[in-house]
């Protein structure tokens, strides 16, 4: 089930999405399968908005494929932002080493 959005490649369908919905895929799964973002696999498959942006109503959570709650982390998935590194702290330490400042014989 190759499914990709590039040029001349077919756009993933509906079924394409809850096919893999029924086989107990996540959301980010199925758009890597198919080759589009996690929060477009949602909206195809089940045709409401991953961000949030409106109201579901009682029988739009009742379709095939809706999760619970939580679709915005599909579209904004978590950042990561280090606050360390061991790559930049063993830089600093070398160049600490190199610094006659340092030097702890002074």
């Amino acid at each position: 089930m190759t499914v990709g959005t590039g040029i001349g490649v077919g756009m993933a369908s509906k079924a394409a999405v809850l096919h893999l919905v029924g086989l107990g895929r996540s959301y980010q799964e199925i758009g890597a399968e198919l080759g589009i973002p996690a929060g477009q696999a949602y909206l195809v498959g089940t045709g409401i908005p991953a961000d949030g942006g409106g109201t579901v109503t009682r029988a739009q959570r009742q379709r095939p494929g809706v999760l619970p709650s939580r679709t915005q982390a599909l579209v904004n998935p978590r950042e990561v932002n280090p606050t360390s590194s061991p790559q930049v702290r063993d830089w600093m330490r070398d160049r600490a080493h190199a610094d006659g400042l340092a030097r702890t014989d002074r």
